[in-house]
């Protein structure tokens, strides 16, 4: 993929009426990412509601309507690009009871922009979208401080809620964190520098977004690669192809070259790197998040689920495992003795939780060690066995073999998501 178009991964939170709607409408807007129709649609509503403005949150606002109506919407995700960048915008709910669709939306992210009102400064919930930001491991934070154009584009407005979330983000750990005053509304800085802000000397947000970096925040170090698929060719088609075995999926850490010496896990056995091929042809290397296939120099028994990596950098292999879990699900709790289908990577295995051992409140950052189980959207530290082997990483080391999710045996819905701490 050519450096300069790939893909900005990106997470909106805010408070209910922080002006997450306009945002993204203003930068779909901006960008020129919607329709003609869609803009006359927009343009219609907002002359029958008598408002005097083209009212860009209606480009979402369809999707909060269903919302209010009770159908679950996990999170909406839209898409623009300009001539720098791709963007994926995971638009996420805001009220506490969609602490879920947070975690699923930020979960893959590589920004975060947690949207706050000017006038009402840093409330609850906004510590609590940055916390989960952090949680979450995502690598930058932009701060949007948003509606500046009703506090007369005070600087002082601003500069009281960059001092209170300093202050707070003392607590986090935030690698990259970015303030930004805006007016989603009128397009401050939103896509253009304001003239109504000269005191601001930073760029706009879609110029912030072009340009931050992104390529250093993949683990480029532990080489991983879960086999999600053993590629064998149909011989009678194709007899060249007799010898044909390709081991397909997505390149999770580290760089791998045709020449490499690499291990296989569980077995143990080491061989090398024939060659490395995409639906484009062959590449003399793979890195996140790249999906390729790798033809090997030995004829090994690898199969979906296994471990690619190299010989003196493994991933640690084990049963036991501490991990931070969101419960997703009404019923049933999450206490000690739950059964449970753990998929990670390309791995599925059943597991039994041993132990819940503290609930963790997102608001204020304190452990209830006398919680014994975790309810929809509650986030707590749970003890795991798995009745086979995972080959994993901390979370904090590798969102991707550090990352996994829970799933009922019964019915095989998704019932949580989990961020490896530690192994016992």
């Amino acid at each position: 993929m050519d450096a300069v178009m790939d893909i900005l991964r990106m997470a909106t939170a805010g408070s209910v009426d922080d002006g997450k709607s306009t945002l993204i409408g203003r930068l779909l807007y901006d960008s020129k990412a919607i329709f003609e129709d869609q803009l006359a649609s927009v343009e219609r509503t907002s002359k029958e509601r008598g408002e005097d403005y083209t009212n860009l949150a209606l480009l979402t606002d369809g999707l909060r309507a269903e919302r209010e109506q009770g159908i679950t919407i996990d999170v909406a995700y839209r898409y623009f690009a300009t001539p720098r960048r791709k963007f994926i915008i995971a638009d996420t709910p805001g009220h506490i009871q969609y602490t879920r669709n947070m975690v699923t939306g930020a979960s893959t992210a590589d920004l975060a922009i947690v949207l706050v009102d000017a006038r009402n400064g840093l409330t609850e919930q906004s510590r609590r979208h940055a916390f989960l930001t952090t949680l979450l491991r995502v690598p930058h934070l932009v701060l949007a401080v948003n509606k500046m154009d009703l506090v007369g584009y005070d600087a002082a407005a601003f500069e009281a809620v960059t001092r209170d979330f300093t202050a707070f983000a003392t607590k986090l750990d935030i690698k990259d964190l970015t303030f930004l005053p805006i007016s989603a509304l009128h397009g401050d800085n939103v896509v253009e520098r304001s003239a109504n802000m000269p005191w601001y000397n930073g760029p706009s947000l879609l110029h912030h977004l072009e340009h931050v970096h992104i390529a250093s925040d993949r683990n480029l170090i532990d080489v991983r690669f879960p086999v999600q698929y053993v590629i064998r060719p149909h011989q009678a088609t194709n007899p060249d192809l007799h010898d044909y075995r390709g081991y397909a999926g997505q390149v999770a850490g580290g760089v791998l070259k045709p020449g490499d010496e690499v291990m296989h896990l569980p077995s143990g056995l080491t061989t090398r790197i024939k060659r490395i091929e995409t639906p484009a042809g062959e590449v003399s290397e793979a890195f996140p998040p790249m999906s390729v296939t790798l033809l090997l120099e030995d004829d090994l028994d690898i199969s979906r689920g296994d471990m690619i990596c190299r010989p003196h950098n493994q991933p640690q292999v084990t049963q036991d495992i501490e991990a931070m879990v969101c419960w997703m699900t009404d019923a049933p709790r999450l206490s000690a003795g739950s059964r449970l289908v753990v998929k990670h990577t390309t791995r599925t295995a059943k597991a039994l939780v041993r132990d819940v051992s503290y609930q963790l409140d997102v608001n204020t950052l304190h452990r209830d060690d006398s919680a014994s189980s975790l309810g929809l959207n509650e986030i707590g530290r749970v003890t795991l066995r798995t009745t086979q082997p995972l080959f994993c990483d901390p979370y904090a080391r590798n969102r991707m073999t550090g990352g996994l999710i829970l799933i009922d045996e019964a019915t095989s819905a998704t019932v949580g998501a989990g961020m490896i701490m530690d192994v016992t």
